[in-house]
């Protein structure tokens, strides 16, 4: 019988650890293993495309190079949200902090998405916050070390 190797849509059960120049994001190793299907957008393209071909048991790292994981950082990405509709989103009297993680609901409300409070801004246009919806690794490279437990 032979090992299985991870294709496209592959369903893995896996350990990893994806971190950047700033230590670890995300370290499943001392926890319970993901399980994902590869091609869903669990993980980045790059990192799915060095995955493939890759046998059960397997465990690795992988280096990406600055940008090539989660693209480079855009300007664009910076956005500047009037502090009446962060209210409006439920964080009326809530106090927040620069470098805060704020998760925002998706147009369908089905899912969600972050930004991070970059500073904040009170003059004659009223209040608001400049909110950075970057990747936290944009423009960074990433290691990703993985231990591939099961393929199906």
């Amino acid at each position: 019988m032979t090992t299985p190797t991870i294709a496209p849509g592959s369903f893995l059960t896996l350990h990893y650890r994806l971190s950047g120049p700033s230590g670890d994001v995300v370290n499943t190793f001392a926890a319970a293993p993901a399980t994902l299907t590869l091609g869903t957008g669990a993980l980045a393209p790059a990192i799915e495309t060095r995955l493939l071909g890759l046998p059960e048991g397997a465990r690795t790292t992988i280096e990406l190079p600055a940008g090539e994981a989660f693209g480079a950082r855009s300007p664009d990405m910076l956005q500047w949200l009037a502090r009446k509709e962060l209210n409006a989103l439920g964080g009326a009297g809530e106090s927040f902090t620069v470098g805060e993680v704020v998760k925002f609901p998706t147009p369908d409300g089905q899912g969600e998405f972050a930004g991070v409070i970059k500073e904040f801004r009170s003059d004659a246009k009223g209040e608001a916050v400049l909110f950075d919806f970057n990747h936290p690794l944009a423009g960074q490279p990433v290691t990703f070390e993985v231990q591939v437990i099961g393929v199906l």
